[in-house]
């Protein structure tokens, strides 16, 4: 500024600069933008980048700053459950306290515990890959866990207070978990 200054040159304007124009941000672009982004909340940055031909940056700053967006994962929740399944947990609870009650050490020495899982040939959905754009105010999406039919198998693990695991059973294909085969 002072060589200017010496230089006879007193304007206090910022003079043109070399550089490509910041042009893109327009009302047109953000509302392209928004429509891409709601149509499709899963797209990344980069390819709203290649639809409109304008730079990553740009479109960040127009999806965070003028859009006030942000990508947030979906929030797992347990599976759903029915009204019925509900009422037989509750049932469920109120005898294991009622027996907790009766003699606490005894329940805790005797209680078994078992917990089944399906373990699958793929990897399931990444909570990167769940990732959608919101605004800021908006809650996060949900995904309900999704059971695949094909290639997997149910691996059962029993535990014994705090002895650890008892008994793991992998369920042979074909066969259905009843009260028989426990």
């Amino acid at each position: 500024m002072v060589a200017q200054f010496k230089r006879g040159n007193f304007s206090t304007r910022d003079a043109p600069r070399p550089g490509r124009p910041k042009t893109v941000t327009t009302p047109e672009i953000i509302d392209q933008i928004h429509e891409i982004i709601l149509d499709e909340r899963r797209i990344s940055a980069k390819s709203i980048t290649e639809n409109l031909g304008i730079s990553r940056e740009r479109v960040w700053s127009i999806i965070h700053e003028d859009l006030d967006m942000r990508k947030l994962s979906a929030k797992g929740v347990p599976k759903y459950l029915n009204a019925d399944q509900i009422r037989q947990r509750c049932q469920s609870s109120e005898q294991f306290l009622e027996f907790f009650r009766h003699d606490p050490n005894d329940f805790l020495s005797r209680l078994v515990t078992m917990d089944e899982t399906w373990l699958y040939q793929y990897d399931p959905e990444t909570k990167q890959q769940s990732m959608e754009w919101r605004n800021s105010g908006s809650p996060r999406p949900k995904t309900f866990r999704v059971q695949k039919s094909a290639g997997k198998v149910v691996v059962s693990n029993f535990f014994l207070n705090q002895d650890g695991i008892l008994l793991t059973d992998y369920l042979p294909n074909g066969q259905t978990i009843n009260a028989e085969y426990y």
